[in-house]
């Protein structure tokens, strides 16, 4: 895919349109970066952009990432993954919708397995409904912890040089925006069966009131 594969990897998850890492990537050229997107169309766009610009350490793929990008993970030399994005994901807020967003715990369990301590997941999303099931998703998990000078409430600039279509939307508006950075810890993968009773539990609040009253 890359001039040269030996270059630490950034997954951008839901690269959009693909403007973030277009001006990302000349900044950073001892990186590589990949921007994973569900929307085809957009794929294709964002990727004659990069062909025009002849960006070598970019590239953009049409992925579905809770159904392929787990396999694809594995498939990756140790260490060569170090930095993760997710940036204003969709929300969907409706109920019947939520199993669509982006940050599912086997995605999360994908992702640990192939950081290593210290390497980084850095989130954010102008939608506190969106961004506080994550955070609660990734702490929950124990594979992942605040850097130690971070603050324990929300950042207040971005980490990454650069920032995406929606956050300069956003903050032109005078709206708040969302961050948490977060590094891979050394702890073990939790078991992935509970951590998915946990996410349906706290993603069904309605359902589990009932369970309660009915019991």
């Amino acid at each position: 895919m890359f001039k040269d594969s030996k270059r630490p990897l950034h997954l951008d998850i839901g690269s959009a349109r693909g403007g973030f890492l277009l001006d990302l990537a000349p900044l950073q050229p001892d990186w590589n970066h990949v921007g994973v997107e569900i929307r085809h169309p957009t794929v294709l766009s964002a990727e004659r952009d990069r062909q025009q610009l002849k960006l070598d350490n970019l590239r953009f793929l049409f992925c579905n990432v809770n159904v392929s990008l787990e396999g694809w993970l594995t498939g990756l030399a140790r260490d060569q993954l170090q930095k993760v994005s997710i940036q204003f994901p969709d929300p969907w807020f409706k109920r019947r919708h939520q199993k669509r967003r982006v940050l599912q715990p086997s995605l999360l369990l994908a992702l640990a397995a192939a950081l290593q301590p210290g390497r980084e997941l850095f989130i954010q999303s102008d939608v506190l409904a969106v961004i506080e099931p994550m955070v609660m998703l990734i702490e929950r998990s124990n594979c992942f912890e605040r850097p130690r000078d971070a603050a324990q409430t929300w950042l207040n600039a971005n980490p990454l040089p650069v920032p995406t279509e929606r956050e300069r939307y956003v903050l032109d508006q005078g709206l708040p925006a969302y961050r948490m950075l977060y590094q891979r810890n050394a702890h073990d993968l939790t078991d992935l069966k509970s951590l998915e009773v946990m996410w349906h539990e706290f993603n069904n609040p309605i359902e589990k009131n009932m369970s309660t009253a009915d019991a």
